[in-house]
């Protein structure tokens, strides 16, 4: 009887990450710009004959065109990124992980508000997600530049195989030494969570880095992924804070 409730608890919380995953997907894909105008016919029999619809996107792939008033303060996080990019990208993932923590534990975990967590994970984003987001995805279309199938691919393949583990590494050391534990501790932490941390990472990202390398620029590429990192990060405070 206690495995059956025990089942329907863990698929109950899989719902929920579900449900938050779907709903903030929507929520980064609507943040770029309004709905498409309404086109004629002949046009948008032209269009649908291009071969690169991301090159041919104003909204997603021209990085000098600002969609402002279909989300307030649009245009000036824009100006922002452009004058300020680093600290507008940490307070982005800031944000993103400070609100997947605020999910997780108002909908997952339960129980009383963990004021420590909270701010331990949106530090997190702050000093090493954002900034390293930055750099290390600036860095990557400038070595692999193009939209082409072959190269979305590799690049995926990079961020999953190589970029993923270390991540997921510094993400443990991190809390680790936050919470004053040895390196043993911490090893020990690594080395029984990585794989599944990387595991439950492969099951999400791969599409999700497919659509941003295919049709996001580089310049709002941190803040698509972390409107879907929100729900993700839900996941990765729960491993994370794992006992």
């Amino acid at each position: 009887c206690q495995s059956v409730i025990t089942f329907a608890s863990n698929q109950k919380k899989k719902m929920k990450l579900f449900t938050v995953l779907v709903a903030s997907s929507f929520l980064a894909a609507s943040a770029f710009g309004v709905a498409p105008p309404v086109r004629s016919a002949k046009e948008a029999a032209t269009r649908s004959l291009r071969k690169d619809p991301a090159a041919s996107s104003p909204l997603f792939r021209d990085p000098t065109l600002t969609r402002a008033g279909a989300v307030p303060g649009w245009k000036a996080y824009n100006e922002a990124l452009d004058t300020n990019p680093l600290p507008t990208k940490a307070l982005t993932s800031l944000v993103g992980w400070g609100l997947g923590d605020v999910l997780a534990q108002i909908f997952i975990s339960g129980g009383p508000f963990d004021v420590k967590r909270f701010l331990t994970l949106s530090a997190f984003g702050f000093l090493y997600h954002g900034p390293s987001g930055h750099y290390f995805y600036n860095w990557l279309d400038r070595r692999i530049e193009g939209t082409e199938g072959p190269k979305i691919a590799l690049k995926v393949a990079i961020d999953q195989i190589f970029w993923c583990p270390i991540f997921m590494t510094v993400f443990f050391t991190y809390l680790g030494l936050v919470n004053g534990d040895s390196f043993s501790v911490i090893g020990k932490k690594i080395k029984n969570d990585l794989l599944s941390a990387c595991q439950g990472s492969w099951k999400v990202w791969p599409v999700v880095h497919a659509i941003s390398f295919k049709f996001i620029s580089t310049k709002h590429r941190l803040i698509f992924l972390n409107g879907v990192q929100i729900a993700f990060n839900m996941f990765l405070s729960l491993i994370g804070t794992k006992k």
